[in-house]
């Protein structure tokens, strides 16, 4: 397999590395064109047009949205005729996710200063939240719950799902997922419809405060052009694992590390880099004779080669400074010292360490969300949790010594902008 191969001491490095990890997520006219037209006539059309949409693009038949939504019953239906053994995986898998995420909840706090001013946060969950879910046969659970279930640990009081049924096709490990999650409604539509709907609200579908969710091109687009009128979770990129390794972990483990990246679309990224060359060959054989036995072997040789790479480092210092920069969504840390190297780790959506700790665990059910920064954007940004969902409120409430003290420094500071209105208000107060 022909996967591009990197080394640091070459002059071009970092130019070719820059080429590597270059995404382009901005739609193309055409894309943001029919997000644009979609999103306003949703807009004043509500439910009429997100019918419309859902038969014309999932190949329906409805004629009112009642028909759209999925009852309750419905979904516990589908939890309780799963196989046991799919059951117990995603409650055992929801569990986990629920444990951790209880420990992300923010509370709110305050302090009282000498002379009796209180100063504080006050910590409110969102009213409504809406999650985007993939419908028909790329659906994904484990997406319900690692969105699903922070939602509500948050304490958000309604919780809409809407997810595509084309043609009728439904997951029913998806509705399983949301009945174990407490989703509230589920809307069988998709698209930058579903979005619009959520965003907007219509006669049926109550306006939401924050849409989150992963979904296709256009599902992407809308969310970022709504964002405003709603908060999002983040506009996410292709999936990308890096995995730094010292050279004594099983080579076999560490391809099927990387196809388990490059097995969900052509365009994810998965990088090894590690310092040992005879390692690296190892591996690169790995690669060629493992992957004759995979299902997906087309669309992983397709990210390999096209979006993949190994790179040899000079040292782990070297290593830990390119691991740095690339900021990857998923870093494995196949190594010795693992917890100790972590500590190093400025710019990672999430750090898997040690060599039993398979990026695969944290898909479904180590605890830590699988929502997270894609693209470089850990540089700026966090995984999905708990706080997504909770809003922060300051409190300031003054004494009347307080206010008089405060009020002198306010008054100095407002009329040397020349605010003179603001200056008088606290004058006021000024003993």
């Amino acid at each position: 397999m022909n996967i591009q191969n990197l080394n640091t001491k070459d002059s071009d490095f970092w130019a070719k590395l820059d080429d590597l990890l270059a995404w382009d997520s901005v739609s193309d006219q055409g894309v943001f064109d029919t997000v644009n037209g979609i999103l306003q006539d949703v807009k004043k059309r509500g439910d009429e047009a997100v019918i419309e949409y859902t038969n014309t693009f999932d190949r329906m038949d409805v004629s009112e949205m009642q028909e759209l939504e999925i009852p309750k019953q419905r979904l516990q239906q589908a939890l309780e005729n799963i196989p046991v053994e799919q059951r117990e995986a995603l409650e055992k898998a929801a569990a986990r996710v629920k444990s951790y995420a209880e420990h992300q909840k923010m509370e709110s706090w305050s302090y009282t200063e000498a002379d009796g001013t209180v100063l504080g946060q006050q910590v409110t969950a969102l009213d409504r939240a809406g999650l985007y879910v993939p419908g028909g046969k790329a659906a994904y659970p484990s997406s319900v719950l690692m969105n699903a279930i922070p939602a509500k640990v948050a304490g958000v009081a309604e919780l809409i799902m809407v997810v595509p049924t084309p043609a009728g096709e439904v997951n029913e490990l998806v509705f399983a997922a949301a009945a174990i999650s407490g989703v509230d409604r589920v809307f069988a539509i998709g698209g930058a419809q579903a979005v619009a709907a959520l965003a907007y609200g219509t006669e049926t579908i109550p306006q939401v405060d924050k849409v989150v969710g992963p979904g296709n091109i256009y599902v992407a687009t809308a969310k970022r052009m709504v964002y405003g009128t709603v908060g999002i979770d983040m506009i996410a990129g292709p999936s990308e694992i890096l995995v730094v390794c010292d050279g004594k972990t099983d080579p076999d483990w560490i391809a099927m590390d990387l196809f388990s990246q490059a097995e969900h679309d052509e365009d994810a990224q998965a990088i090894l880099l590690s310092a040992d060359a005879d390692f690296i060959a190892k591996v690169q054989t790995s690669i060629e004779q493992q992957i004759k036995t995979m299902p997906r072997a087309e669309i992983i040789t397709a990210s390999l080669q096209g979006r993949g790479a190994i790179i040899q480092a000079s040292d782990m210092e070297d290593a830990i400074k390119i691991a740095n920069y690339i900021a990857p969504e998923h870093l494995e840390l196949s190594l010795e010292n693992a917890a100790e190297v972590a500590k190093q780790i400025r710019h990672a959506g999430a750090i898997f360490m040690g060599r039993y700790t398979a990026e695969a665990l944290g898909d479904y059910c180590a605890g830590p969300n699988h929502v997270l920064p894609t693209s470089r954007t850990a540089r700026f940004s966090s995984p999905l949790g708990v706080y997504d969902f909770q809003k922060r409120s300051s409190l300031i409430g003054c004494s009347p010594e307080g206010a008089s003290e405060l009020g002198k420094i306010a008054s100095i500071l407002a009329h040397g902008e020349g605010l003179t209105a603001h200056a008088r208000s606290a004058e006021y107060r000024i003993k």
